[in-house]
C-alpha cells in the first residue's frame, strides 16, 4: 500500500515523458522516403514553429517571389438548395473520401508591390490542382479539381509589409475536371468516343439528350482568401489559413456544377528575386 504513492508518481514522470517527445514536430525533409509512405506525413504542409508577429518588409522596387507554397484543405462544404422553398441555399458541411493527396504543394509565384502599397501575388508553377470527392451527409457525392491555377492576389493599399494582418483576396481558373480523352459509361467523350449513347442513336439530336451527348471541356473561376497568422521575419516564412470557393465538375457539361468551399492551412517562403 505504501509504494502505491511512488509507483503513480513514477507512472506520471513516464507518461509526461513519452508526450513530450510525441510533441515533438519532426519536418518531412528529415525522414526517408519509408518513413512516410502510407502515413499521411506527404499531405501535411510544413508549419513555423514558433508564433511570432514579426514582419517582411516589401520594397515597390524589387521584386519577390514565392517559393515552397503548401495548401492544405482541412474542411469541405458543398452549397445545397433547401427543400423547403422559402429558405436560401447554404453550404453544408461535407466529408473527404479522397485519400491522403488533396495537399497543393511545390507552389510558386511573384510577389511585387505597387506605388500605393498594394502587394500582388501570382501564382505560376507548382502541383497547383488535386482531384477531390466529397460526400454529403445524404450519401450524395460531388467531385471537384481543388486547384490555384494562375490564381492572382491582390491586398489592400497602403501596405509596404507583410505581417498577421496582410490578407491576399483573388481569383484563379478552375480546369475541366474529366480531360479531352475520358469516356463516360456509355463511351461519349471530347476527343474520342461515341458520339451519342448507343441504345438511342434515333433520339441523339434531342435537346434533352444533346448536354449530354456532346461532351465539352467546362472551366470556371473560383475565388481565394489567404490570411496570414504567422511571419518569421529570418527565414521569410509565412504561414496561415485560407477559404476558397470553386465550381465542382460538370461532367464534362453534363451537369450543372456546384458551390465547394474548402478550408485550411497553407506555409510558404518570400524572397527577394535575383
Amino acid at each position: 500500500m505504501k509504494y502505491r504513492g511512488l509507483i503513480a508518481a513514477i507512472l506520471a514522470i513516464c507518461v509526461g515523458l513519452l508526450t513530450a517527445c510525441s510533441d515533438e514536430v519532426v519536418s518531412k525533409e528529415q525522414l526517408t522516403y519509408d518513413e512516410i509512405v502510407n502515413t499521411g506525413l506527404a499531405n501535411k504542409c510544413p508549419q513555423i514553429s514558433e508564433f511570432t508577429r514579426g514582419s517582411i518588409a516589401i520594397d515597390s522596387d524589387q521584386e519577390y517571389i514565392v517559393t515552397d507554397m503548401c495548401i492544405e484543405p482541412q474542411e469541405y462544404f458543398v452549397k445545397v438548395e433547401p427543400t423547403n422553398k422559402r429558405r436560401e441555399a447554404e453550404f453544408i458541411g461535407a466529408k473527404v473520401l479522397t485519400r491522403d493527396t488533396s495537399s497543393l504543394d511545390q507552389i510558386s509565384g511573384t510577389l511585387k508591390a505597387d506605388e500605393n502599397g498594394v502587394l500582388t501575388f501570382q501564382e505560376t508553377d507548382g502541383i497547383d490542382f488535386q482531384p477531390i470527392t466529397v460526400q454529403l451527409p445524404g450519401g450524395a457525392q460531388t467531385p471537384f479539381l481543388f486547384t490555384v491555377k494562375g490564381l492572382t492576389a491582390q491586398t489592400e493599399p497602403g501596405f509596404t509589409k507583410i505581417n498577421t494582418s496582410t490578407d491576399f483576396v483573388g481569383q484563379f481558373k478552375v480546369p475541366s475536371y474529366r480531360g479531352s480523352v475520358f469516356l463516360d459509361p456509355k463511351g461519349r467523350g471530347v476527343a474520342s468516343g461515341y458520339d451519342s449513347a448507343q441504345a438511342l442513336p434515333s433520339k441523339a439530336d434531342e435537346e434533352d439528350l444533346t448536354r449530354a451527348n456532346v461532351k465539352q471541356l467546362v472551366s470556371g473561376t473560383g475565388t481565394m482568401n489567404l490570411q496570414i497568422a504567422k511571419v518569421d521575419r529570418e527565414t521569410g516564412e509565412i504561414a496561415g489559413t485560407f477559404q476558397s470557393e470553386q465550381p465542382s465538375s460538370t461532367d464534362l457539361g453534363a451537369e450543372e456544377p456546384e458551390d465547394v468551399r474548402v478550408r485550411g492551412i497553407f506555409y510558404a517562403r518570400i524572397e527577394p528575386k535575383a
